[in-house]
């Protein structure tokens, strides 16, 4: 995004990072950011330093597990501006080490619930820089949230749009406007003429 950070866009004249606030402080408490540079947030929101900086999102997603004050933690990409506060909380209701949802192009570690007990599984994969943040941690419970039940949640298709370059922005502008045109139509269609 050629040094833009990817939470301070805006989407319907709502940043990306307030948009995922709202939705994660329904089902979660704390909420912080980990990153591999000291920075200052977009918003009120603690920063956490990646434990393993230059690991890609595995030593993230290791750092959140250990940071978090609590056994199960919700993690969630920095570029996921369709957050969805139901689908988070029908998330947190598994009992599994990791709750992970899979669509078509397969798992989404970056929207998922993990336990303290993924910790050392990806704590040894990172060591050995074995970094793909999709191959599930080994050793540990899975709940697996497939796409006929992801639906249910995102019958639009949005919430695994990520914001990663210019054009995927633009394509995330869109979505937005075409869901609030047919949001708007659908209303009008019930009030009648």
């Amino acid at each position: 995004m050629g040094g833009v950070r990817k939470g301070s866009l805006e989407l319907a004249g709502e940043r990306i990072i307030e948009r995922q606030l709202r939705a994660l402080r329904q089902v979660a408490d704390p909420v912080f950011a980990v990153s591999s540079t000291s920075f200052e947030p977009d918003a009120p929101l603690t920063c956490v330093l990646d434990q393993f900086p230059d690991h890609g999102v595995l030593g993230g997603i290791y750092t959140a597990i250990v940071a978090s004050p609590h056994d199960r933690t919700i993690v969630v990409g920095c570029d996921l501006p369709f957050l969805n506060p139901r689908f988070l909380a029908h998330m947190i209701g598994f009992d599994a080490d990791l709750v992970i949802p899979r669509t078509s192009r397969g798992y989404e570690p970056l929207c998922a619930v993990y336990s303290r007990g993924c910790a050392d599984a990806i704590r040894e994969r990172l060591e050995r820089r074995q970094l793909e943040a999709s191959v599930l941690p080994a050793g540990v419970s899975v709940a697996e949230i497939g796409p006929e039940a992801l639906a249910l949640y995102d019958p639009d298709g949005l919430l695994f749009v990520n914001v990663n370059t210019p054009h995927d922005y633009e394509r995330a502008k869109e979505l937005l406007e075409r869901r609030s045109k047919t949001s708007r139509d659908r209303i009008m269609d019930e009030l009648g003429p």
